[in-house]
C-alpha cells in the first residue's frame, strides 16, 4: 500500500502569521514508519520527497501521480536508512542486505525497487529522501561504520554528538542528495548549534531514538523570528531555505538529516550567533 500527500512551500511572511495547528501542519510529518505501508510526502521545496517503507511482506516502490513517470526513479535518486531491523532492498535484481542504521544511495534510473524485512515481526524500517537528478551514479551501500565521521560540540554545552556522513560527496557520488545521521551523546541535548541557515539547500530532520516519554523541541524560522514544533520519536520536520533547524530535547536522541539545492558544500551556510536568535 502507498500513500502520498503534497507540502507547497510557505513564505517566511506567510510562516509569521501561523498559530501551532498551521505550524504542524505545514511542516510536521507525523505518519510514518506503518506496517505494510509506503507514506510519501511530496515538498514543492528543492521537489523534495520523505518517506518511510515497512515491509512485513515485500512491498515494491510505485511511481506517485506528481512525479508524472512511468517509474520512481525515472528522473530521481534516493537514500535509504534503515532504523529497524534487518532486511533487504533489491534494485533491479541486486540484492543489497541493510542491517540497523545501514544507508543504501540508489542512482536515477532504477526501474525496480523491492523492500523487504528478514522477519516479519520484526520489520526493517526504511526512512528514504528522495530528489530529482540530472545524471545516474552508481548504486551504493553505506554501512554505519564507512561513514565519514564528525566529533562536534562538548558536554559542556550539552552539544556534545557525532555526525556520520553517509551519503555525501567523498563516500557516495550524488547528483544533489545528503544524507547523514548524527547521534547525541548521553547528557547532550542540542543539536546545530550554532543555528543557521542555507538559502541554496532546504533540509529535512528525521527524529529516532527518542525515549518513551521524551520530547525533542524543534526550532525554526528565521533567526530572528523563531517558532518550534514538539517533535516525537520517528517524526520528521521540513526546514525551507530561510528557516534555521535546530533542537533541544528532553534526552538526548539521534535525528537523520537530509538536504538537496543547487550546492554540494557541507559547510555552506550562514551561522547565526546563539546571542542574536529571537
Amino acid at each position: 500500500m502507498t500513500t502520498y500527500e503534497t507540502r507547497y512551500a510557505a513564505t517566511p511572511k506567510a510562516v509569521k502569521a501561523y498559530d501551532t495547528n498551521a505550524l504542524r501542519e505545514e511542516f510536521l510529518i507525523d505518519n510514518l514508519m506503518q506496517e505494510g505501508e509506503i507514506n510519501l510526502t511530496y515538498s514543492h521545496y528543492d521537489r523534495y520527497i520523505i518517506g518511510s517503507v515497512v515491509p512485513v511482506t515485500a512491498l515494491r516502490l510505485e511511481a506517485i501521480d506528481p512525479l508524472k513517470a512511468s517509474y520512481f526513479l525515472e528522473r530521481r535518486e534516493m537514500g535509504i536508512i534503515n532504523v529497524g531491523h534487518t532486511g533487504s532492498v533489491i534494485v533491479d535484481g541486486t540484492t543489497y542486505q541493510l542491517e540497523h542504521k545501514d544507508a543504501l544511495y540508489i542512482g536515477q534510473g532504477a526501474k525496480e525497487v523491492i523492500f523487504n524485512s528478514d522477519a516479519a515481526a520484526r520489520p526493517a524500517m526504511y526512512y528514504l529522501n528522495s530528489t530529482p537528478a540530472h545524471t545516474s551514479y552508481p548504486t551504493k551501500k553505506v554501512g554505519l561504520a564507512e561513514a565519514n565521521k564528525l566529533e562536534l560540540g562538548s558536554l559542556e554545552t550539552a552539544n556534545d554528538r557525532t555526525v556520520s556522513q553517509m551519503i555525501i560527496g567523498g563516500v557516495v557520488e550524488t547528483c544533489q542528495l545528503q544524507m547523514g545521521m548524527t547521534a547525541l551523546k548521553t547528557g547532550s541535548v542540542w543539536n546545530t548549534m550554532p543555528a543557521h541557515v542555507h538559502d541554496r539547500r532546504m533540509e529535512v530532520y528525521f527524529y529516532l531514538d527518542v525515549p518513551e516519554g521524551q520530547s525533542v523541541c524543534h526550532f525554526m524560522g528565521q533567526p530572528q523570528e523563531t517558532r518550534h514544533i514538539w517533535m516525537q520519536n520517528h517524526q520528521a520536520v521540513i526546514s525551507p531555505p530561510w528557516s534555521i533547524h535546530c533542537g533541544s530535547g528532553t534526552s538526548n536522541y539521534t535525528f537523520i538529516w537530509g538536504m538537496a539545492g543547487e550546492n554540494l558544500d557541507y559547510d555552506d551556510m550562514d551561522k547565526a550567533k546563539i546571542s542574536d536568535l529571537r
